[in-house]
């Protein structure tokens, strides 16, 4: 049985798993563990070419329930046929344009499995190539800062026939094994899956694969998620984000503008369904909004300090704990406040000292 979709480098991962994940074979049939996937990439993770426009992701799916997984796909687009079409594959977009929209989905559906397939048009416009493998590296990076709990499966780009690519494409996929060898390393789920089996016969056009194509994808992330479920990689899924609700005037906790910029104002505003309204708690401690985390500005501990947004770095200021209805903030010793029980919507937040009073108390809403 050929199991070349995940090379041999992975050895990395028996220190750090005790586990080679490279030589692990599949098991007859997977765990029961419930998948929250989110495919990743380009117009291939969309679809184009296929009868359907499910392309791989149909077949995966319907690989992956009859293993007994309970599943959802997910991401801000729908597209296909299928039951559960939500995705993230953004026609004709490059690797640093899906690392600018990322952090918003990852953090608002915290999938437990992320399937990356990007680079294509990258190579296929002849753009910026001798940055493209740097670039990729940085977005397997991002996606593993964003869900930290995450298996991400990284594939290999399928062949094409277009000459830009095709010059390319080689030294590009033998770059992907170290990135993942090097993720590994860092203790990061994250593996290689090898998409070599996809011939020229399998393609719908110059860069897309037809209904075969993408039916041999969906085996080899098949074959990616039970080797990693083998492996003791897969963890149920964490809660998705919410809502959070100030019990004063009913407001809610909002990232001002939907700004992603370190220090950006977090503040009260009227309740809505934006991306910048939700939040996920993660298990560190720490409140994640639009990638970024919820953060005493400047590491201040004193009354007064501001509450704003900022790139999520293990600090004291960034850690959260449910305290008396509302959250806690353990270095300080201080709370999330609403200044003078304001119920003005860009009302910015910030620490005072914990006195259960509603302008410090919160609930958490379901997103939709």
């Amino acid at each position: 049985m050929r199991r070349s979709w995940i090379l041999p480098l992975v050895t990395l991962a028996t220190a750090v798993l005790g586990v080679t994940v490279a030589g692990v074979t599949p098991a007859s049939a997977a765990s029961n563990t419930p998948l929250r996937v989110m495919p990743l990439g380009d117009s291939i993770t969309w679809g184009v070419g296929s009868s359907t426009g499910n392309g791989y992701r149909g077949p995966l799916w319907n690989q992956l329930a009859a293993d007994g997984h309970p599943l959802d796909f997910v991401g801000t687009l729908r597209g296909g046929s299928m039951s559960d079409p939500d995705n993230e594959g953004h026609s004709g977009y490059k690797i640093h344009q899906i690392a600018a929209l990322a952090d918003a989905p990852l953090t608002r559906y915290r999938p437990n499995v992320v399937t990356l397939m990007v680079g294509t048009n990258d190579l296929n416009e002849s753009y910026q190539v001798s940055t493209a493998t740097a670039r990729l590296k940085s977005l397997v990076n991002q996606i593993t800062v964003d869900v930290p709990d995450a298996t991400v499966l990284v594939a290999s780009l399928v062949v094409s026939t277009s000459g830009s690519e095709e010059q390319y494409r080689a030294a590009y996929n033998r770059a992907i094994p170290q990135i993942v060898s090097e993720a590994q390393a860092a203790g990061k789920h994250v593996a290689y899956v090898d998409m070599s089996s996809l011939t020229t016969a399998d393609l719908a056009d110059t860069l897309h694969p037809n209904d075969a194509g993408y039916q041999k994808m969906a085996d080899a992330f098949h074959r990616g998620v039970r080797s990693v479920d083998s492996a003791g990689w897969l963890r149920n899924p964490a809660p998705a984000a919410a809502r959070v609700r100030s019990d004063l005037g009913g407001k809610c906790l909002d990232v001002n503008g939907a700004g992603t910029a370190d220090g950006t104002a977090v503040q009260i505003w009227s309740c809505g369904d934006s991306a910048n309204q939700l939040w996920s708690a993660y298990t560190d401690g720490t409140l994640r909004s639009m990638g970024k985390c919820l953060d005493a500005a400047g590491g201040g501990t004193a009354n007064g300090t501001k509450v704003q947004i900022w790139a999520c770095n293990g600090g004291a200021n960034q850690v959260w704990q449910p305290y008396n209805g509302g959250y806690r903030n353990p270095a300080s010793g201080r709370c999330l406040d609403i200044p003078g029980f304001s119920t003005t919507d860009g009302t910015q937040l910030h620490l005072w000292d914990c006195q259960g009073s509603s302008n410090q108390k919160w609930t958490t809403l379901t997103a939709g």
